[in-house]
C-alpha cells in the first residue's frame, strides 16, 4: 500500500494499529494499492471494536464481501451444510409455526451449529467463551408477530426466509374456493407487491398444488384463461423484476478467522479455517 504523499502519510500510525481508507489499485501490478482520500488511524486497542463493526458491515452489505469470488463459493458451501443441518433438526426445509412458537425452534437450530462448529474445531474455542453461545439467536421480528402463522423455508438459492400469514396462504392454493375471499385475495396480492418478498413462496405453492393454482389466479387476476405453466413465471417476472435482475447470492457471508478472533476478543491465529456469518433472513 502505498500514499502519493510518500510514508508521511502514515505518521502516527503504529504497528497493530488499523486505519479505515479508501484503497485503489494500481494496474497493471497485482496486490499493490494506493490510499484514496481520506484516512483514519484506531489504535490496536480498538481491535474488537473494529472487527465486530467489520462483521456487522460483512452480514450487511454482503456485496462487499462477494467482490471476493472465493467467498461466494465459500458462502454456498457453508449455506449448503447450513440447511442439510436444518432439515436434519427440523424434518424438512418448510415449516409453519406459530409466532410464540417459532423461536424455540430456530434457536435449538442456531445452538446446534454453533455448538457443532465448536466441537469440530475444539482448539479454536479453546481458552474463551464462544459469543451468544447461550444466548437466543433469532427474535421474532416485531412485523411478524402479530400473524397468525410463520412460514419458515431454507431454500437451497434463496436461503432462510420468513413469511406472515403463511398458513393462510397455504390454505388459499389447497382450497381455491378460498378465492373468493377479501382477506386471501389482499394476502397473495402482497405476497405478488411486496418487493421483500422473492418469488420462492409462491413457486412452492404452485408446485405444491398444481391441480388448483390456475383456479386461485383467474379468480385473483379475472383472467379466465390464466394458466400457471404459461403465464405463472411471466407474470413474476413482471411483479418482480427486481428479483430476476441479480445474480443470486449465498445468504451466509464467510469471514476469516482473524476477524472472527478479533471480534470475539481473542488475539490473532495463524489458522485460516473460516467462520461463517449468517444474515438476518428476509420476510415480508
Amino acid at each position: 500500500m502505498y500514499s502519493n504523499v510518500g510514508p508521511t502519510a502514515f505518521r502516527g500510525a503504529s504497528q497493530g494499529g488499523f486505519l479505515v481508507t479508501c484503497l485503489v489499485p494500481l494496474v497493471p501490478t497485482n496486490g499493490t494499492w494506493l490510499v484514496s482520500g481520506a484516512m483514519e488511524y484506531y489504535p490496536k486497542s480498538s481491535a474488537t471494536e473494529i472487527a465486530q463493526a467489520a462483521v456487522q458491515l460483512a452480514a450487511s452489505q454482503p456485496e462487499l464481501v462477494f467482490r471476493n469470488p472465493e467467498k461466494i463459493e465459500q458462502g454456498w458451501q457453508r449455506m449448503r451444510e447450513d440447511r442439510v443441518a436444518f432439515v436434519e433438526l427440523c424434518g424438512a426445509d418448510e415449516l409453519i409455526l406459530s409466532p410464540s412458537a417459532a423461536e424455540n425452534p430456530l434457536n435449538s437450530y442456531y445452538r446446534h451449529r454453533q455448538q457443532t462448529i465448536t466441537a469440530a474445531h475444539p482448539g479454536h474455542a479453546r481458552g474463551r467463551r464462544l459469543p451468544r453461545l447461550d444466548f437466543p439467536a433469532f427474535e421474532l421480528p416485531h412485523e411478524l408477530a402479530d400473524s397468525d402463522t410463520i412460514g419458515v423455508i431454507y431454500d437451497e438459492i434463496d436461503g432462510m426466509n420468513f413469511y406472515a400469514d403463511y398458513g393462510m396462504l397455504r390454505d388459499l392454493f389447497a382450497d381455491p374456493n378460498l378465492a373468493g375471499r377479501r382477506t386471501h385475495q389482499d394476502l397473495l396480492r402482497t405476497y405478488l407487491r411486496e418487493e421483500s418478498i422473492a418469488p420462492l413462496p409462491i413457486h412452492r405453492l404452485a408446485a405444491a398444488h398444481p391441480e388448483t393454482t390456475d383456479t386461485v389466479f383467474r379468480k385473483l387476476l379475472r383472467q379466465p384463461g390464466f394458466t400457471w405453466s404459461e403465464h405463472g413465471e411471466e407474470l413474476l417476472r413482471r411483479r418482480k423484476p427486481w428479483y430476476y435482475a441479480q445474480e443470486p447470492r449465498p445468504g451466509v457471508s464467510v469471514i476469516g478467522e482473524r476477524l472472527a478472533e478479533l471480534a470475539a476478543g481473542g488475539r490473532q491465529r495463524k489458522s485460516t479455517r473460516a467462520q461463517r456469518v449468517s444474515r438476518q433472513p428476509g420476510h415480508p
